[in-house]
């Protein structure tokens, strides 16, 4: 069931969405070669507690970390590593959820580290770029695949690879909920969108194949080919005015 969030319940994710941005941005002033992705989720969440939100992702699922931290051609899911130490030319993305008053936010970014190649800055524009043309399509009245169709056809139309098997979600108490957001065309036109939904949507795609498995960790996704790969997310209320970005600065 989708729920429809109430004015107490959007002002709190409001509230974890704002110290999610800001710990973001604190976390993307670090990021440079000689860091290691273990440092990164230590800063990561020192400064979300300080901030006051609680970093809900962490023992999620049993996963180590604050922090997914992907590098390069890992699509998601990477574990935080004091040995892995980022490099001239890497990709960083990284995904995490704070929670405030028990309400969640969840938003990713992807960074360049240092001088970056070409087939870098594509794949890294294509997700970004993805992202808000679905974002635009999240408006009330409007139906869950005008999101998925949206973003699934534009990253095909710039001969990318969508990831199919994983995908966004609703959000609010707890972090995955309904509806699940693909990132492709459902050839349906899926649940219509009301104001008070919240949805974290975000686009996971490589530079070649979509077609992906996990690494020896059990954790690591990561293209067959091993291409390049980018994640770009925010979490949205939907609204009667359009749509709401919770986890940006504004």
């Amino acid at each position: 069931m989708i729920e429809i969030k109430s004015k107490r319940e959007i002002e709190l994710m409001r509230e974890a969405g704002k110290i999610l941005a800001e710990m973001h941005e604190r976390v993307g002033e670090k990021i440079a070669p000689g860091i290691s992705t273990g440092e990164l989720d230590e800063f990561a969440e020192k400064t979300m507690r300080k901030l006051g939100g609680f970093p809900s992702m962490k023992g999620l699922y049993d996963f180590p970390g604050c922090c997914c931290i992907s590098v390069n051609e890992v699509v998601i899911h990477g574990i935080p590593n004091r040995h892995r130490i980022l490099k001239d030319g890497d990709i960083v993305s990284i995904d995490t959820c704070t929670s405030y008053h028990g309400y969640n936010s969840d938003a990713t970014r992807t960074w360049a580290v240092g001088n970056v190649s070409d087939d870098a800055k594509k794949v890294m524009k294509v997700c970004y770029d993805a992202f808000w043309k679905g974002a635009e399509q999240a408006v009330a009245g409007n139906h869950l695949n005008d999101i998925c169709a949206t973003i699934g056809n534009y990253v095909e139309s710039q001969g990318c690879g969508i990831v199919a098997d994983y995908c966004g979600h609703g959000i609010g108490s707890e972090i995955h909920m309904d509806p699940e957001v693909p990132n492709y065309d459902l050839h349906r036109k899926g649940p219509k969108l009301c104001a008070g939904m919240v949805l974290a949507v975000e686009p996971m795609i490589t530079l070649g194949s979509p077609a992906v498995h996990t690494g020896d960790d059990g954790w690591a996704v990561i293209p067959d080919d091993g291409s390049l790969s980018c994640h770009y997310e925010n979490t949205i209320l939907i609204t009667d005015n359009g749509p709401e970005i919770l986890s940006l600065i504004k």
